[in-house]
């Protein structure tokens, strides 16, 4: 999940933000008033490796209304 702060509160934590995206790769968010003016991730020197795990795992549904026939857990 993309984590928010605004720019108060990232301005005298920015060195620990920064070392957090390093570590796990998640976005950081930064908001000015409320609204999302910055988005921070960590840098990807190889951008088609991050690409070729994705191949073969798109899902095609001739009929999108149709059942899938898999069960959500949020109905369990």
């Amino acid at each position: 999940m993309t984590q928010k702060v605004s720019k108060s509160q990232f301005k005298p934590h920015a060195l620990e933000y920064f070392r957090k995206i390093q570590e796990t790769g998640q976005e950081l968010i930064i908001t000015d008033r409320g609204k999302p003016v910055l988005k921070i991730s960590a840098y990807v020197k190889n951008a088609t490796l991050l690409l070729k795990s994705l191949r073969k795992t798109v899902v095609r549904f001739d009929d999108p209304l149709e059942p899938t026939g898999e069960k959500w857990e949020v109905l369990q």
